[in-house]
């Protein structure tokens, strides 16, 4: 510790005046606290802040955002942040209300809304689950906020994209002293994520013509941008588990569209997805949008939700 006491007293104010303008620089460039909400996100914001400081994760390993509820602890982390991340009102309902409630002027991102991503229309009717327009969930239908929007928006490699140079440029913005690291890991990551997008491609399109029903529908960007055919969910909607007419159409629907696999979610009981194959060809297999229980990034995610997808749609 520096000893002041060494300087006369002239020095020792002098000293003391130019020590206080360093503590209070190095204050105003602090980077700031930054809050998000799902763990994909909180994978691609860490990737644009690497080496200067880490997001805040809210919705915790193994809820879902669809029923996560924030704590006391939560609320007051949202309200004081310097910057907010996250999808929107379409996701996570309950932090649309506290962000209502946080300071004016607060720096956010709402993923949804930003220009350039991709938005596609959530499946209503049919294999997929019904859905009110009002956005209040009649029981037969998934419920996501106001919007008809599907909100599973970051399992496109290309929203992915788009994000990670959103953050980029508002973290630039809020602290310039960092915004040439920012830059950089944007561009890396961006590079990364190139080389990992043709390698799944290469790998998933020799299985675009097999058919596949998952637990909820939460992975239609994903299909999309490999080719992908899954034919219909399980949920009626992911806060409702269906009942036993659901359940024997549902193996019926197996039966009848000759899905090679039924995919079980981590954060949802297994058995179901077991009682629904009972007597049918059908495999089951495990799909985590979430990616909770990995660790390697956003890549990691892709990575291992093309190798899910793979081993059990791939002929034996």
């Amino acid at each position: 510790m520096l000893n002041l006491y060494r300087f006369r007293p002239r020095g020792r104010i002098a000293l003391a005046l130019l020590l206080t303008v360093l503590m209070g620089l190095t204050s105003v460039q602090a980077a700031p606290q930054v809050v998000v909400s799902i763990k994909p996100l909180q994978e691609l914001v860490g990737a644009v802040m690497d080496g200067v400081a880490e997001p805040r994760l809210l919705v915790p390993p193994g809820q879902s955002p669809h029923t996560w509820s924030l704590k006391p602890s939560d609320a007051a982390a949202v309200s004081g942040a310097g910057l907010v991340v996250w999808i929107g009102p379409g996701l996570e309902t309950s932090l649309a209300r506290a962000l209502r409630g946080a300071p004016a002027g607060q720096p956010r991102l709402e993923v949804e809304s930003l220009p350039g991503i991709l938005l596609l229309p959530a499946r209503v009717g049919g294999d997929w689950e019904k859905r009110r327009r009002d956005g209040v969930d009649d029981g037969q239908g998934h419920a996501h906020g106001t919007s008809n929007a599907d909100p599973h928006l970051w399992l496109s490699p290309d929203n992915a994209r788009q994000i990670v140079a959103a953050v980029a440029q508002r973290l630039s913005e809020l602290d310039e002293v960092n915004a040439v690291r920012y830059r950089a890991n944007a561009a890396r990551f961006t590079q990364e994520l190139d080389t990992l997008d043709a390698q799944l491609k290469a790998r998933l399109a020799p299985l675009a013509d097999r058919p596949f029903i998952v637990f909820h529908d939460a992975y239609q960007y994903f299909e999309k941008h490999y080719g992908l055919r899954a034919v219909g969910s399980v949920l009626v909607s992911p806060e409702q588990m269906p009942g036993v007419r659901r359940v024997s159409e549902l193996r019926d629907k197996v039966r009848s569209l000759g899905a090679v696999c039924v995919f079980a979610e981590p954060q949802f009981p297994p058995a179901l997805v077991d009682t629904l194959i009972e007597g049918t060809p059908a495999r089951r297999g495990t799909l985590d949008p979430l990616g909770m229980g990995l660790s390697g990034g956003y890549p990691a995610l892709l990575n291992q939700m093309g190798e899910d997808l793979a081993r059990c749609l791939e002929p034996k």
